[in-house]
């Protein structure tokens, strides 16, 4: 068994999509993000293959500075490790690992093990599917829609208190301001509208051939606890499954609260992945 590095996104994907698509569902992060490399949305990015006999044992990717994702697809042993001393020799940074639990703690043991680093657990998250809405769910008042160039200033800092909140990404204002221009200008983020105010967001992303994922789903404090997230969800949920098989999300298993709703709306836990990420180890 031997990593191979891949250059072009084209002949990456030739050899991993097969195996990727064989679980559509719990892999759609990983193909979401090997779509959008293959369209350009990434100057700087790292691909490679565990092959032995032309046979894929395992694949990663990386954005950076985003983690790496790393799957094991037969558990194969020497996998987290060999991929370790590859990034190592290279002199790559890795921010964090996400992954199933075993993939990502197996990689996160090596990697802190040759580096001046430790290991802190971001999120122990959800992954759930629907395949369609609860029906006779409770609507709170107001109406969703397409979000739009006005609601930009209001959006980027919505952006900010999002990822201040969960910790996942920090961007600056500027950086924030150009992910909601591109996100409006996609028609990815949809708003809840209620008294002619704008009290709630969710965006959706990374398409596959059967599946979409739900992000970025936000309230601020004062318009918390009346409904209106799990309103827009649910309500954009069942505009997505006109044209998709299912719909995908993570959560932070940690917020009892969200876990809650998502599941009121219809969607299942199907599996469990980590997002470790890598800080200075205390002295």
């Amino acid at each position: 068994m031997e990593w191979k590095v891949y250059e072009e996104p084209e002949d990456f994907a030739e050899k991993v999509e097969p195996l990727l698509y064989e679980h559509e569902d719990k892999y759609s992060l990983f193909l979401g993000i090997l779509s959008q490399v293959k369209a350009g949305r990434y100057e700087d990015y790292f691909l490679a293959i565990a092959e032995q006999e032309e046979r894929a044992l395992a694949a990663c990717l990386m954005t950076p500075p985003h983690p790496l994702q790393l799957i094991n697809f037969e558990n194969a042993e020497d996998i987290e490790s060999g991929i370790a001393k590859l990034l190592l020799r290279s002199g790559t940074e890795v921010s964090g690992v996400v992954g199933d639990q075993d993939t990502a703690n197996k990689f996160a043991e090596f990697w802190t093990a040759e580096t001046s680093e430790q290991t802190h657990v971001l999120m122990n998250q959800g992954l759930y599917r629907a395949d369609a809405v609860a029906s006779r769910l409770e609507k709170s008042p107001g109406t969703w829609r397409v979000a739009n160039k006005k609601d930009a200033p209001l959006l980027e800092e919505w952006m900010l208190l999002f990822e201040s909140e969960t910790g996942i990404e920090m961007s600056g204002p500027a950086e924030a301001a150009r992910k909601i221009d591109l996100f409006i200008e996609e028609k990815e983020v949809y708003v809840w509208e209620a008294e002619g105010e704008v009290v709630s967001c969710m965006k959706k992303t990374r398409p596959s051939k059967h599946g979409i994922t739900v992000s970025f789903v936000f309230t601020p404090n004062n318009h918390r606890r009346k409904g209106y997230a799990r309103s827009l969800v649910a309500e954009v949920t069942e505009e997505l499954l006109l044209e998709y098989d299912f719909a995908m999300l993570y959560t932070d298993l940690q917020n009892p609260t969200s876990n809650k709703i998502y599941k009121e709306i219809g969607y299942e836990q199907i599996a469990n992945p980590v997002h470790l990420k890598f800080v200075p180890r205390q002295k």
